[in-house]
């Protein structure tokens, strides 16, 4: 009863914020007082449990450093023109006839390159919802196909803040955990391909008339040279190059663009590191404005005192009743149906990516003690389902930034395609019960 009061009183905190309309952050905070005193109240010392929350929380924090570098790096490529060059090139590549197709591979490519749905979202999102709805296409369609996209990316590119804090929380290599998560992706990649395809049919486009390689050329230096920072990050990748040494060459490679191509000075590149970029050109400003140091401080709070909770559960045993339950459940349906439900249910407590991937590990580190699979289970369940959730700003914010209507979510195929081709690939392998010795205990 005790366990339920205290999660209640967490779930309200939640609550109250997002209905409010501001950050969870508070409501994490809460949350560490809540199960603190709940492990007071139950017999625990306050430095045991004071002691392990910080610890787990400096294990959390490495992963602080690369959210920095995420910022610094997302500023420079809108400064530089390294992002208006990618838009305004790819873009061209739209017809009418596969306008949602395209909606789709082309957010792809961008979160794959920014790591970022959001981003992606407010740039290339924009971009394509623009264009198609100019051709008569349904934003309904559209939008289901940009969610689709940004999230591709968001899960499988080496400088996502989703990827690289499933590779801190599960101790893997990222890009051991990019290699896996292309090879569970291909089967959905390629049937959502196909889902929208074929959904060109039930539409009647046009050709639209958005000039949007003249749009960013009056606003950037559009030179072959901007894209070098993207060219450096992919091959250095592809090199399996640590991501921050990775992110950290093409940083330095976007900053002279930014000085002797775009001709900002040191003044403005300096403050757009720290605040985000903004364009100065009114029309080009909504499609490519943000990023910087500041963007990424609010994940980084989220990350270090949502870590804390693991370290205080383990002192105090607070989830040992919703442990034993999951374990029953894998006992039955598998450790990956189990880390799915899971997802369900902590995405909409959650309301965010962030939280909802640290829950789910917490909560199905014992289901799947291989790292490398455990990793994988996160990527292919609380990764892609918190944006499904309609109540959370994992899927709420990329909908809104592009127009298009809640009900677009039904149209995310590759959100949905992506989990349950897990499901029915583990129903055709023969399960292995999980070990029952820790409900024993």
């Amino acid at each position: 009863m005790a366990e339920i009061v205290t999660m209640a009183l967490f779930c309200t905190a939640l609550v109250a914020c997002i209905a409010a309309g501001i950050s969870i952050v508070p409501a994490l905070a809460v949350g560490v007082l809540v199960f603190l005193i709940h492990g007071r109240l139950t017999g625990h010392a306050w430095k045991p449990m004071l002691r392990k929350g910080f610890t787990t929380m400096k294990a959390a924090s490495i992963v602080v450093v690369t959210f920095v570098l995420i910022g610094l790096l997302t500023t420079l490529w809108r400064a530089a023109g390294t992002v208006p060059f990618i838009v305004a090139n790819t873009t061209t590549l739209i017809r009418p006839h596969v306008v949602i197709l395209l909606a789709f591979l082309l957010n792809c490519l961008m979160s794959l390159l920014t790591g970022s749905s959001f981003a992606s979202a407010a740039t290339m999102g924009v971009i394509t919802m623009t264009l198609g709805t100019s051709m008569q296409v349904s934003p309904l369609f559209l939008g289901g196909a940009i969610l689709s996209g940004v999230y591709f990316g968001d899960r499988c590119s080496p400088v996502s803040t989703s990827a690289q804090l499933v590779k801190t929380l599960t101790h893997t290599n990222i890009f051991d955990n990019i290699r896996l998560m292309l090879r569970t992706a291909a089967v959905p990649f390629a049937l959502t391909c196909v889902v929208y395809a074929a959904l060109a049919l039930c539409t009647h486009p046009s050709v639209g008339s958005m000039d949007v390689a003249g749009l960013f050329a009056e606003a950037f230096n559009l030179h072959w040279v901007t894209v070098l920072p993207a060219v450096v990050l992919i091959v250095l990748a592809v090199a399996r190059v640590d991501v921050r040494l990775t992110m950290g060459a093409s940083i330095c490679t976007a900053l002279p663009i930014c000085l002797f191509v775009q001709h900002m000075d040191w003044l403005s590149v300096g403050r757009a590191l720290m605040l985000g970029y903004h364009c100065p050109n009114a029309q080009v400003a909504p499609l490519i404005d943000g990023g910087g140091v500041i963007s990424m401080i609010k994940v980084m709070l989220i990350v270090c005192i949502s870590s804390s909770y693991s370290g205080i559960f383990q002192e105090t045993g607070l989830l040992g009743g919703a442990h034993r339950m999951i374990r029953r459940i894998a006992n039955r349906v598998g450790g990956f149906c189990a880390t799915l439900i899971t997802s369900i249910v902590t995405s909409c407590v959650a309301c965010n990516q962030t939280l909802s991937i640290m829950l789910t590990d917490q909560l199905c580190r014992e289901v799947e003690p291989d790292e490398q699979r455990h990793a994988i289970n996160l990527e292919d369940t609380a990764v892609v389902v918190a944006p499904l959730i309609p109540w959370s700003i994992a899927g709420a914010v990329p909908l809104a930034s592009v127009g298009a209507p809640t009900a677009s979510l039904s149209f995310a195929c590759f959100l949905y395609l992506l989990p349950l081709y897990r499901c029915i690939r583990r129903k055709r392998t023969p399960h292995r019960p999980q070990s029952t010795s820790a409900e024993s205990k």
